[in-house]
Order: C-alpha cells, then sequence, then structure tokens
C-alpha cells in the first residue's frame, strides 16, 4: 500500500512539473525539452524501481503484465537490390528466308523440323531455260579454248600473227566470265539456309510462283538464345551491362543467372521504358517466345541488416523496431530507432541495430518502451 501511495506521489509530481514547463513563457522550448527529457529519465527510472518492489509484493500481478512475444536474432548478410520484370525468349538467328529471284518452285527440299547446315538448298526456283544456256556456253568454250591454244602454239613458234593469237584468247576469257556469271544467276535460284540450325516454317510448295521478299521459310538457331525485357526508365541509371541476372521460367521449372549483355540507350516515348537483354546458355527447353521473370541486381550490400518490413512502425516522424533486452533479472521491450535504406519484397535493410539485436517479430503490436516481455 505504502508503495502505491508512492507512485501516485511521483505521478502526481510529474504532472505538476509538467504543467510549471507549460506555463513558464519565459524559458525557450529547447530549455524546456531538455528539463522534460531530464524529468523523463528520473520518473522511469523510479517507476522502474518501484515495478521491482511490486515484483516483489506480488510476483503473480506482475506475472500477469509480461506480453508474451516473438524474437528474431539479427545478423549481417548479403542483401541484394534488384529490379524485377517479365520477359520473353528470342534467338539470335532467327531468319526469315526469301527467293532472290522470281520463279516457279520446282522442288522442296526440307520440312518443319527439318536440321539444316548452313548453305543447305532448301528450294530449288524453276531454272531450266539457264541450265540450257549454260549448256550451249559450255560448248562454246569448249571451242574457244581449242582455237586458244592452237594459236598459242603458233605464235610460240613465231607463226602467225599477235592479233590472232590475242583475240583468241580475249574470246576464250570472256566466255569463261560469261559462264561464271550465269553459274551466279543459277545459284540464285535456290533457296539457301544462311545458318546451321531447324526448320521452324515452310511457307512455299512445289508448282508455286515466288519472288524477292515474300516469305519462304524461317530457320531458327537454338544454339544462340536471348532474353529480352523492357525496364522502366525509373531504373535506367541502375542497370548496366554485366549485372547479374536471375531468371525464372515457372512453365519448365528452371531458374539460373546469366549477365546482362545488352542496355538500350533510348527510352520508348509510349511505354517509358528502355530494352535489356541477357544472353541465355544452351538448355534443351528453352524455346523462343517462352516467357520468365527476371530479376536484375544492381546492387549488393555484402554485411546489412535486415528486418522483416512489417516490424517497422512510424512513431512521431521516426522509424522504429522494438528489440528484446535485460534490465536486471527481467526481459523488457526496448524502442530503437533505425533508418531505412531499402525495401525489396518483405524485408527491410535498417542502420541502428547491430548483430545479436533479438527484434521483436510478433506481438509488437501495442508495445512500450520498458514493458515486460517473455520468449
Amino acid at each position: 500500500m505504502k508503495t502505491k501511495l508512492y507512485l501516485n506521489a511521483i505521478l502526481a509530481v510529474a504532472v505538476a512539473a509538467l504543467i510549471a514547463s507549460c506555463s513558464g513563457a519565459s524559458k525557450d522550448k529547447a530549455t524546456q525539452l531538455a528539463e522534460l527529457k531530464a524529468q523523463q529519465t528520473k520518473l522511469a527510472a523510479d517507476i522502474r524501481k518501484l515495478e521491482d518492489e511490486v515484483a516483489k509484493e506480488n510476483p503473480q500481478a506482475t506475472k500477469a503484465r509480461t506480453k508474451e512475444v516473438g524474437v528474431t536474432e539479427v545478423k549481417p548478410g548479403k542483401f541484394e537490390y534488384f529490379i524485377q520484370t517479365q520477359g520473353s525468349i528470342e534467338a539470335i538467328d532467327n531468319i526469315m528466308l526469301s527467293a532472290k529471284s522470281a520463279g516457279i518452285i520446282s522442288q522442296v527440299y526440307s520440312r518443319e523440323g527439318d536440321v539444316v547446315k548452313k548453305g543447305q538448298t532448301l528450294a530449288q526456283i524453276d531454272n531450266s531455260l539457264l541450265t540450257r544456256n549454260v549448256d550451249e556456253l559450255k560448248s562454246s568454250i569448249d571451242l574457244a579454248t581449242t582455237v586458244y591454244n592452237r594459236q598459242k602454239n603458233l605464235w610460240d613458234q613465231k607463226i602467225g600473227t599477235e592479233v590472232q593469237y590475242l583475240q583468241a584468247k580475249n574470246n576464250k576469257e570472256n566466255l569463261e566470265k560469261r559462264l561464271a556469271t550465269l553459274n551466279e544467276q543459277i545459284d540464285m535460284f535456290r533457296i539457301k539456309s544462311p545458318i546451321d540450325g531447324s526448320v521452324d516454317e515452310v511457307d512455299v510448295k512445289i508448282g508455286q510462283n515466288v519472288a524477292p521478299g515474300m516469305p519462304a521459310f524461317r530457320v531458327v538457331s537454338f544454339d544462340k538464345l536471348k532474353m529480352k525485357a523492357n525496364v522502366s526508365e525509373a531504373y535506367v541509371i541502375s542497370v548496366k551491362k554485366g549485372d547479374k541476372v536471375k531468371l525464372s521460367f515457372p512453365d519448365i521449372n528452371k531458374e539460373f543467372e546469366a549477365p546482362v549483355t545488352f542496355v538500350g540507350k533510348t527510352i520508348n516515348q509510349l511505354s517509358r521504358t528502355f530494352p535489356l537483354e541477357v544472353a541465355l546458355p544452351t538448355l534443351p527447353d528453352l524455346r523462343p517466345n517462352m516467357s520468365g521473370v527476371l530479376k536484375v541486381i544492381f546492387k549488393t550490400v555484402p554485411d546489412a541488416i535486415t528486418v522483416p518490413v512489417n516490424v517497422v512502425q512510424d512513431v512521431n516522424h521516426q522509424k522504429i523496431v522494438y528489440i528484446a533486452e535485460v534490465d536486471g533479472n527481467k526481459q523488457v521491450a526496448r524502442r530503437k530507432v533505425v533508418e531505412v535504406a531499402g525495401v525489396y519484397g518483405n524485408v527491410a535493410q535498417v542502420s541502428g541495430l547491430k548483430s545479436g539485436d533479438k527484434v521483436i517479430t510478433v506481438g509488437y503490436q501495442g508495445l512500450n518502451d520498458g514493458e515486460l516481455i517473455k520468449f
């Protein structure tokens, strides 16, 4: 009873001091604040002392006022700042082929799904007229070569004129050049694959008229794939070539890391984004146009202190958390002012705590500084 009367007297003195401080017009606010803080410290010490005495007199009442909480001991660890966005796979070598010359398709050698080599003929355009011209030209070259050889032998023996020799030589060379040109034209009547890959589309059939620019085949190389995504312009300074990216493909249950290989320099006026590309390793399950999730890691703090973001509270324009401390033979909650350096997902990187601090993560709601706790 005596202890209770003493506690009431302390509270009465505190109230009187507060009224006096508010009425003292001659004192500036800074002085008043300093005096009140000093009084608060003394009162807190007196209250703790009285609580100890009350606990000794009535242990059951004190036990009833103790709040049960859960704590997590904080330790320095790696904390990664990242940007998460959606992207899709594209083949670096994804080529739509068309005919180089107009004509009618006479043969189709490849079907969808066929594996082809660089330079392999996929389809033939009718070139019968050019082929006949080649046969005629070869006969003319044979005759010109015979005439040239005879004129050369005569000229070597100083028989005949130099003009006859030069005319024979010139005629032979001109015919050979015409044959080379004709063979190049014939080659343009073949639709060839420019890469090693797989035939993904076939858009021609025998008897079809084709012309330059018309789609004929699509050939894709699965050896070189890339992931392409668009990132908000807010991160244009943060993302750099070489940054590590965590890629996940839920459809095939695959996750791996790869570096950023390209960062666009132009902002899209409509979406306010810039392009980003990541070169992918060769994996059998990856396919062009497959979608996935990219986490671009643009900053890593190796020894960060982190806490669950929900335990950080706003009190009097300050960020605070509660930690468990030993006060004599009791466990009490202590308010700690922290600064939040960054928040990603459900985790916040903070300063103001040290390794080993026990942050109250369960039952922190409604706690008061110095309140008795157990865990």
